[in-house]
């Protein structure tokens, strides 16, 4: 577990100087919105696209990878649904149990992506691209549904299609496996500027993982917040290792679409909560305790799931 654990390090090492910077006076603090949108809308696209427009899938059993990723998403979904008259119970409101819903469903791509690469190299990060070019369409559509249907925020049919539609992750994934299926390759000297730009995507994004943590809510995890994180952190890895077992994935494959069910959840569901009347302060407060936690969760994961699934 030692190699893991090292592994990852440096990632969380760049998140916790996230933390720092976004508290240190001499750094204006109106610069963190422009990078947040520069990394969505370019760095992280640019990675995307480039990691699946060169991919070699050859060697990667494609269907039975991305029916797993699928699956996976729908066992959370509806475990997370079926959790909601138990919420209701607990006297916890419609916006507290959407922020519960996202924070237990959606992954942080950019964590994954950057212990992918530490992993496994230019084959792990093809296995992530390749999990999200699935899932980011389903998992977004499911995730506003639950918005629009529990939340308090203004509800369009128009708008989830526009979000969907205009989503520039989505649109980058897509490209990228069009591209990919040319029997031509990309203009060397374009692939390699897409390329100068994609290498400032993971290390900016895991400083504003950082940056967008906010730590005295977390402090005092309420029942909440604790769930979410055993729901993220704990079930869904095991979700998705059981089902890598029932359809005879393992090495490589399976670590790492293990490691895409340990990651803590991402970020950008704060802004649709916040757009759609969910709770953010929950969001938040879940979101931060989920990315500490993490720190030794994660190993633990891909220990005991490397010790499975061989």
């Amino acid at each position: 577990m030692i190699p893991i654990f090292e592994s990852i390090l440096p990632i969380f090492l760049i998140v916790l100087l996230g933390v720092a910077l976004k508290r240190v006076p001499f750094i204006d603090q109106s610069v963190w919105p422009g990078l947040e949108t520069l990394g969505y809308y370019l760095f992280f696209p640019a990675l995307l696209f480039l990691t699946l427009a060169t991919a070699d899938f050859s060697s990667l059993e494609l269907g039975t990878v991305s029916l797993v990723a699928l699956l996976a998403v729908m066992v959370m979904a509806g475990l997370t649904l079926a959790l909601h008259p138990l919420a209701r119970a607990a006297e916890m409101t419609n916006a507290r149990y959407t922020s519960l819903f996202q924070t237990s469903t959606r992954w942080n791509a950019f964590v994954a992506l950057a212990i992918a690469e530490r992993l496994s190299g230019a084959t792990g990060l093809a296995i992530v691209a390749l999990v999200m070019a699935v899932i980011i369409i389903p998992i977004n559509l499911i995730n506003v549904s639950v918005l629009v249907w529990y939340g308090t925020g203004v509800r369009s049919i128009s708008m989830l299609v526009k979000r969907t539609a205009g989503n520039p992750l989505i649109i980058a994934c897509v490209a990228g496996l069009l591209v990919n299926a040319l029997p031509f390759a990309i203009y060397p000297p374009l692939e390699q500027a897409m390329d100068l730009i994609a290498r400032a995507s993971l290390g900016l994004n895991l400083l504003m993982v950082g940056a967008g943590l906010i730590l005295n809510d977390a402090l005092r995890p309420g029942p909440a917040v604790l769930s979410g994180t055993v729901l993220k952190l704990i079930i869904y890895p095991m979700v998705m290792t059981g089902l890598a077992l029932v359809f005879g994935l393992s090495g490589e494959s399976a670590l790492i679409l293990v490691l895409c069910a340990s990651v803590p959840t991402a970020m950008n569901g704060y802004v649709l909560a916040r757009q759609m009347g969910g709770d953010t302060r929950l969001y938040a407060a879940t979101a931060t305790v989920q990315t500490a936690a993490s720190f030794l969760t994660i190993p633990a994961v891909l220990w005991a799931a490397a010790a499975v699934l061989g």
